[in-house]
């Protein structure tokens, strides 16, 4: 009986001082963890509260990054140079934007010309003038904050300002159709006016999918889709469009990448038409093949009797500098 009492009380004195060394490890953790817990957690929290950071301060600066207002404020000697007369147009929330008009002639119609940025109505005088050549009405007009607009630029906003100039036109010529030319930025809201008013067709210059997937290709590594106010989806939009499209993108552009253009052409519905121009850069399409197609487009569009739609059965693979259709 002593030697099984002196056995188990042996096993109970080795378990006693396994548990006393378990606990020591135990407590010698908990205080190397109390010791260096600053130093361990240090980085990611500097970098979640840097990551943070530069979210919150896109938000708050985003519209800087995105638009360019400002510049050459459109003057009545400046349009009466290009051929223009001057115009203020009101939009609907009261804001008072700068355009530069040009009536079409009896029987004609008329394009509603959309820029880019940056730049203002001056600064576009070169194209305005090569818009001239198709024989149509033209109205151009300065994006509210810019030039002599009054106003901020935001999505919403543009969208008003080409809602504005449409009805514009269509109380000074109401008997004129009308068709929107957006280069670059002003594809955007070329493509919702599309949705918003009876256009009989738009012309886009180097235009974007979205301007969210522009930040997304080539931004900082940010959740974009919840931090861009405005994402100008026209990718979204523009399947809801049922008049014709033609699309001009240069294949080198270093702004809008080719593949935007691309993604736009294939969500549009026919008729749909795209030229793409091998080595053209940003807007240079219209100077390497693309003017003439447009200017007749923009003719056939706005003339009295609609022209029959493209063929959805035609190849829709380019050629080297070739049409897409």
């Amino acid at each position: 009986m002593i030697g099984v009492l002196r056995h188990w009380h042996g096993r109970a004195l080795r378990a006693s001082a396994r548990e006393s060394a378990f606990v020591a490890a135990l407590r010698r953790a908990v205080h190397l963890v109390k010791k260096y817990w600053v130093a361990a957690l240090a980085p990611p929290a500097v970098a979640a509260f840097a990551y943070g950071w530069v979210c919150l301060f896109f938000i708050m600066h985003q519209r800087t990054f995105q638009y360019t207002p400002g510049g050459t404020p459109s003057t009545p000697e400046a349009a009466a140079a290009a051929g223009f007369t001057e115009v203020k147009i009101t939009t609907a929330d009261g804001e008072l934007i700068d355009g530069w008009w040009l009536a079409p002639p009896a029987g004609r119609g008329t394009v509603l010309y959309l820029h880019g940025t940056p730049g203002t109505l001056p600064d576009a005088a070169w194209r305005l003038q090569q818009l001239q050549k198709s024989g149509l009405g033209l109205l151009a007009i300065d994006w509210r904050g810019y030039g002599g607009s009054t106003g901020r630029p935001s999505e919403a906003g543009l969208r008003a300002d080409a809602r504005a100039a449409f009805d514009f036109v269509h109380q000074a010529a109401p008997d004129s159709r009308i068709a929107v030319f957006g280069e670059s930025l002003g594809t955007g809201p070329a493509v919702a006016l599309a949705r918003d008013r009876p256009v009989a067709g738009i012309l886009l210059n180097a235009p974007y999918a979205s301007v969210r997937r522009l930040y997304e290709l080539r931004g900082p590594p940010l959740p974009y889709r919840w931090l861009l106010a405005d994402q100008f989806d026209s990718e979204a939009l523009i399947g809801g469009v049922d008049v014709p499209v033609m699309i001009l993108h240069g294949t080198a552009d270093p702004n809008v990448p080719i593949g935007e253009a691309r993604r736009l052409y294939a969500a549009a519905r026919w008729p749909k038409f795209m030229i793409e121009s091998e080595g053209a850069g940003h807007l240079d399409a219209w100077e390497t093949g693309g003017e003439a197609p447009a200017l007749h487009a923009l003719s056939a569009w706005t003339a009295a009797k609609e022209p029959a739609p493209a063929n959805p059965s035609e190849p829709r693979a380019p050629l080297r500098g070739s049409p897409r259709r």
